[in-house]
């Protein structure tokens, strides 16, 4: 099992916020099934003001390359990130191509 934390921005309009919230209250099956297939086993995110901070917890073989790769073969999810792309300021701390920045682990209670 490994842990992934990633963080992004959503444009700084409180109904751009709601918008995003109210899509999350009722994800498109299809999308739910791709992340699951793609080796996605729990998603969390939370928000503080504009500021989005992403858990997941992911198979031990899932890299972010590969479970996008599969992610991204259904259509609807592809739509779906493409609606949710509309929504979102990509942190100053992302690396180039990232949308949701790669956050580094440094602290874990088990």
């Amino acid at each position: 099992m490994k842990y992934l934390g990633l963080t992004i921005n959503l444009k700084d309009d409180p109904k751009v916020i709601a918008q995003y919230k109210e899509y999350h209250r009722h994800v498109w099956p299809e999308v739910e099934a791709s992340l699951r297939r793609a080796g996605i086993e729990r998603i969390r995110i939370f928000l503080l003001g504009r500021r989005m901070f992403m858990y997941m917890q992911v198979a031990d073989d899932a890299d972010g390359a590969t479970y996008a790769t599969r992610y991204l073969q259904e259509p609807k999810a592809v739509e779906w990130e493409r609606l949710m792309a509309t929504l979102f300021e990509v942190v100053p701390e992302a690396k180039p191509g990232e949308t949701w920045a790669m956050m580094e682990p440094i602290y874990e209670l088990d």
